[in-house]
């Protein structure tokens, strides 16, 4: 997608306009293509793999990113405390391997994907990545055979695992116009089954269910990229003369920005594509005193020198705050789950 596409498409599939419109037929032959793939995995027409542990899909129809690591790391967490033992498992984007790969502490986010990389290192619990999640599924299981539960990151059209339970996850961009690719922002219809909806935004958005469950990401604090200082309040980052940027390579850098506003600070916005390699240093010409950038785009930045040595640059983690009764309600789907 080139650079102008990127910023005309998204702005077109959030209203039926003449662009959206003109490429509405298009997006009923990507729709007849969806429904068709979809019953062929139903009649067993394609093959696909039931694993000997209940499996939950975090993901979303909306392209693009809507929050899935923050999710997953919060289900994680969830499933541990629940007394489950849960692995994850992820195509890892950008990821230089099709077969099976394990996240370990010192892989490079080049070789396994950024996302993977920051889901190892904060849920602290194995992680897989592989272009067949059902292979890097059975590869985790044969590494770990304590797990049992595996979550699989952004796996929701990925029909050749098996899966008992599914969650999807929007922002407040909702199902944008509701159509399809390329017309619309979705990947599959609107009103496609799933056993939950979570949304990451302030309010309901349009045409998400009722009964949708919220998820609000918490940022309170900054710490140095380079380790050199501890963390500090975001809101004791600011003052007179202070001059701040904000930096983020993410589906919806405009998130990132949002929160930082509501935490008082006025910052210099730097939007980048989403998995950015930061190959060129974006940061060398920006006239900050300090810079504030995504957790995602720090396990990258941490291992560039000219980037990780920059004493402006500073992260900001995020944390999912769910109502932990969708925790029971999964926890009991997946204990209710036949045998295989």
């Amino acid at each position: 997608m080139t650079r102008g596409a990127e910023t005309t498409l998204p702005q077109a599939w959030l209203s039926r306009g003449l662009l959206a419109t003109t490429l509405w037929p298009v997006s009923l032959a990507f729709h007849a293509l969806v429904s068709a793939r979809r019953a062929a995995y139903r009649a067993g027409l394609l093959r696909s793999t039931r694993l000997p542990v209940p499996v939950i899909v975090v993901g979303n129809i909306f392209v693009g990113g809507t929050g899935k690591t923050p999710l997953t790391i919060w289900l994680v967490e969830e499933l541990r405390r629940a007394g489950l033992v849960p692995g994850v498992v992820s195509r890892g984007y950008g990821a230089k391997n099709a077969a099976p790969v394990e996240v370990r502490p010192e892989s490079s986010p080049d070789q396994v994907g950024d996302e993977p990389a920051l889901i190892a290192r904060r849920a602290k619990c194995p992680v897989v990545v592989g272009r067949r999640r059902a292979d890097a599924a059975l590869s985790l299981l044969a590494a770990h055979p304590e797990v049992n539960v595996i979550v699989s990151d952004d796996g929701l059209q990925h029909y050749a695992l098996q899966r008992d339970v599914e969650i999807v996850l929007c922002d407040e961009r909702g199902n944008g116009n509701g159509w399809l690719l390329p017309a619309g922002p979705l990947r599959e219809p609107a009103g496609r089954p799933r056993d939950f909806t979570v949304f990451n935004a302030g309010h309901l958005p349009k045409g998400i269910p009722a009964q949708a469950v919220r998820m609000e990401l918490i940022g309170g604090m900054a710490e140095p990229l380079s380790g050199t200082a501890g963390a500090r309040p975001l809101h004791e980052l600011g003052g007179q003369g202070v001059r701040i940027a904000a930096a983020a390579g993410i589906g919806n850098p405009s998130r990132f920005f949002a929160m930082l506003k509501r935490a008082g600070l006025d910052v210099e916005e730097l939007p980048l594509p989403d998995h950015y390699d930061f190959a060129d240093n974006p940061f060398a010409k920006i006239a900050a005193d300090l810079i504030l950038i995504t957790e995602k785009d720090a396990v990258k930045c941490a291992r560039i020198d000219t980037i990780n040595n920059d004493p402006r640059i500073w992260v900001v983690p995020v944390t999912a705050r769910i109502d932990r009764a969708l925790a029971e309600r999964i926890v009991e789907k997946c204990r209710g789950r036949p045998t295989a």
